[in-house]
């Protein structure tokens, strides 16, 4: 690794950790050629053999080592993520501290959801769940723990191997999962990073010794890597872009859904594909609504995100905030207005401002595009039919939130928003407990819960004296 203060510098042949607060270049890693990426798939499906002979005991008690490794090594990890993409450190702790979450639950219950499952037909007819492969995982950077572990664990738990293709701008963290994975004593190639070009990846694709692939990422990310897995016969899951409705009907209790739309939006810098980016209010709240969460929003505290008090750090990537501040500028243009925020924070970090955009309508970017930063847009409704309305009209559907003190209203209405997942006086969040997915341009196949276990296992049906 190599470190300078060559801000912005993507030297050919490397991936780069460029520290957003600073413009500093953290480190370069270099990329691996077609050779090292066949070695590291070599290594990695001849540990899948012996990690799939591992009885389930032994499994489940490797998960919760991992667990524990990442408890003592949460500091350092946080550190890590508050460098190599601006997150702040606290939520960074948070973030390792769900991870060791995850790992406790799977180390307490997969057992059970690994255990043959009874059929219809009786004793003489069952179903066994079967490790098929390495699964390639081509991972984001804003949550560089949470995304890989929650996909990870189920996946070793079901005694597969997992390889993955973490971002460029995240590869310290990645290579800082690989040592804690490999301290827990897994088989060699169990959990392998690869640093490679999109090219490269392609070929790790097709790759006979890749049985599956799993992506979280943009929409064009993952259609081209489905496509991809699609040719060669292989099963993907995506989890990719949303732009998840939060829907605050008349009957709301506002303080509170005023709290948790500051959450749901700001942290991690608003860079979350399950963030409340629409804000949906029912006309006879709109004006309450806003005035507060105008207030909430203007008392986060933005920063160096290693600083303890810091809510706000910097955007990960210098090329996504001019993005999202064009996509600010076309919806002012449109006609929406400013009433907290708009610009990018003048100065060497890669800060912009929290925003809040007022009279959003149908058709502003703002609305049809997803905005993947610290902008909150709000849109009014003339009542819970057209909240509703509003909801769906977009090609996202990976989440959303609906508020409101009535909760059969709450659940008939949940039924009609087109989202994997529905959330009711609160915001969006993952569990171990439950599935994550997306529908529409948000993707398909679930995470966590017993479908993220089944989602890369060969359900092999056997049926004895079927004569």
């Amino acid at each position: 690794m190599n470190s300078s203060r060559l801000a912005g510098l993507q030297p050919q042949g490397a991936a780069v950790s460029l520290n957003p607060t600073t413009g500093e270049v953290v480190a370069t890693f270099p990329f691996q050629n077609a050779d090292e990426l066949n070695r590291s798939l070599e290594r990695s499906f001849n540990g899948y053999r012996k990690w799939a002979e591992t009885p389930v005991s032994g499994r489940l008690s490797a998960i919760a080592d991992i667990g524990r490794a990442l408890r003592r090594d949460k500091d350092s990890l946080a550190r890590m993520a508050a460098v190599e993409m601006g997150k702040p450190v606290t939520q960074a702790r948070a973030e390792v501290e769900k991870c060791a979450v995850l790992c406790d639950w799977y180390a307490e219950h997969g057992g059970a959801l690994l255990a043959d499952e009874k059929t219809k037909i009786g004793e003489d007819a069952y179903v066994s769940y079967l490790p098929i492969g390495p699964i390639l995982a081509v991972m984001p950077w804003n949550f560089p723990y949470w995304q890989v572990i929650r996909g990870a664990i189920p996946i070793l738990l079901g005694g597969n191997a997992y390889v993955l293709k973490h971002a460029p701008n995240v590869m310290g963290c990645a290579y800082l999962l690989e040592r804690l994975l490999a301290g827990v004593g897994l088989p060699d190639g169990v959990f392998t990073v690869i640093n490679v070009t999109n090219d490269l990846v392609s070929q790790a694709i097709a790759d006979a010794r890749i049985a599956a692939v799993t992506v979280t990422g943009s929409v064009r990310a993952g259609s081209a890597i489905a496509a991809q897995a699609g040719a060669a016969l292989k099963k993907s899951v995506l989890e990719l872009g949303g732009s998840d409705p939060f829907i605050v009907l008349a009957d709301a209790d506002i303080d509170r859904a005023v709290e948790a739309a500051t959450v749901g939006r700001f942290q991690n810098t608003g860079q979350i594909c399950i963030a409340a980016k629409r804000i949906i209010l029912e006309e006879p709240i709109a004006r309450a609504f806003t005035e507060r969460f105008v207030a909430a929003v203007g008392a986060l505290k933005m920063g160096d995100p290693l600083d303890e008090a810091t809510y706000l750090g910097p955007m990960a990537r210098f090329d996504l905030r001019d993005e999202l501040a064009r996509q600010v500028e076309m919806t002012v243009e449109q006609g929406a207005s400013v009433l907290a925020g708009g610009d990018k924070v003048p100065g060497v970090g890669n800060f912009y401002a929290p925003t809040i955009l007022a009279n959003v309508r149908p058709g502003m970017t703002a609305f049809e595009q997803e905005t993947f930063g610290p902008v909150a847009s709000l849109i009014v409704s003339r009542d819970a039919e057209h909240a509703i309305e509003l909801a769906n009209l977009s090609e996202f559907g990976l989440s959303g939130a609906l508020w409101t003190e009535d909760k059969d209203k709450a659940r008939q209405l949940a039924r009609r928003v087109e989202t994997g997942g529905m959330f009711i006086n609160g915001y969006s969040a993952s569990d171990p407990r439950v599935p994550i997915g997306g529908v529409k341009k948000s993707g398909y196949g679930r995470e966590l819960s017993h479908f993220g276990v089944h989602e890369f296992m060969n359900a092999q049906t056997v049926w004895f004296d079927r004569a």
